[in-house]
């Protein structure tokens, strides 16, 4: 797409550009991130943020679009290991004001997640996506020690109507994620999570 700007055209995407300097080479290859790939950080850089809290689900806004198959979810480790975990899991959240469980990946149990490692698990089931909108992608991790992940500074909302950019909800999660997502408090650390 094109615009005319004072004599000369100028393409619209080249405002997107840092943003979509990640997108997939190729056509065929499908993902939605919720953020743009550059600028990440690990949560250790900013001593007074965290982005994951033992027992305690982190959830970030992603934009789906009508027709989109999600079949997997995934989240990278910065420099700190998970420390004996018991239980870690992604799942997906719909788009309703309370946001309801859509599928959640299998409980990865004492699966071991080491540090500067990409996590990739497959959903329960694919979930195909009927409304376009702002979905929800979950996190937890029950252990002695949380990994840290690459992610995001992210302001919380400080006007009416602004929707939380990460936020943390529940409470002593094991095996299940929440059926809903409520009660949740925002975060000043979003993680960079993937679907395919």
């Amino acid at each position: 797409m094109s615009e005319q700007l004072g004599g000369y055209t100028r393409n619209v995407r080249d405002a997107l550009a840092h943003v979509n300097a990640s997108d997939p080479a190729s056509g065929d290859t499908f993902f939605r991130r919720s953020a743009p790939r550059t600028g990440l950080y690990d949560s250790a850089g900013d001593t007074g943020q965290v982005a994951l809290t033992t027992q305690v689900m982190t959830s970030v806004p992603i934009h789906l679009r009508a027709g989109d198959v999600i079949t997997s979810i995934s989240a990278r480790s910065g420099a700190t290991a998970a420390d004996t975990p018991t239980n870690w899991w992604f799942a997906l959240y719909d788009n309703q004001s309370t946001p309801a469980l859509l599928a959640q990946t299998a409980d990865q149990t004492t699966t071991a997640w080491a540090a500067n490692t990409t996590m990739t698990k497959a959903l329960a089931a694919p979930v195909t996506i009927t409304r376009s909108g702002i979905y929800w992608v979950g996190i937890m991790v029950k252990a002695t020690a949380v990994p840290t992940l690459l992610g995001s500074a992210v302001a919380p909302a400080i006007v009416t109507g602004e929707r939380n950019l990460s936020q943390s909800s529940g409470s002593s999660l094991t095996t299940t994620a929440p059926a809903t997502i409520t009660s949740a408090t925002a975060k000043q650390f979003a993680p960079y999570l993937v679907l395919t």
